[in-house]
């Protein structure tokens, strides 16, 4: 199954300069406990937005660049050309970022969203998601605390 995981600001921002504009920590426990052992596919931007990969998980990045390299990941030069390197029947997580999504949704079975209960000033934004396509299947509401800065509501949607 390909599933979309990210999270979104109430206007669909990602993310500016490449960085999350939010620190969630019970959404990082999701998103590694959601993607663990499985194959997560994301653009370079994506990736070297990170320190180092991340463990347990089988990397796809999607790049131009000809002669990209990276240890211990796989590279793709397109979103199909990245999905046809992952096991068929295995559930394969596209993590971003927002071109990648854009390319992407309408491949997709399921979307994996934590909605972040604010707007946001960004360069990057999430599709919208059309409810005429997509059921909402499972939600569940966080209130702001003194970990994370903002309410927050864990959302799954299912292709129609």
């Amino acid at each position: 199954m390909i599933i979309l995981i990210a999270a979104v600001a109430e206007n669909n921002a990602l993310g500016k300069d490449n960085q999350l504009m939010w620190h969630l920590p019970d959404d990082f426990k999701r998103f590694k406990t959601l993607t663990s052992g499985h194959y997560i596919i994301m653009g370079r931007k994506t990736f070297e937005s990170f320190s180092k990969p991340l463990p347990n998980r089988v990397h796809v990045i999607i790049t131009r660049q000809k002669n990209y390299k990276k240890e211990g990941c796989l590279v793709a030069s397109s979103i199909k050309n990245a999905i046809e390197m992952t096991p068929k029947n295995e559930d394969v997580y596209i993590i971003g970022g927002g071109e990648i999504y854009i390319q992407s949704i309408e491949m997709a079975e399921k979307i994996e969203i934590t909605k972040v209960h604010s707007s946001f000033e960004a360069d990057t934004y999430f599709p919208e998601i059309e409810l005429n396509k997509w059921k909402l299947v499972f939600e569940e509401h966080h209130k702001k605390d003194e970990k994370h800065n903002f309410d927050f509501t864990f959302q799954t949607y299912l292709k129609k």
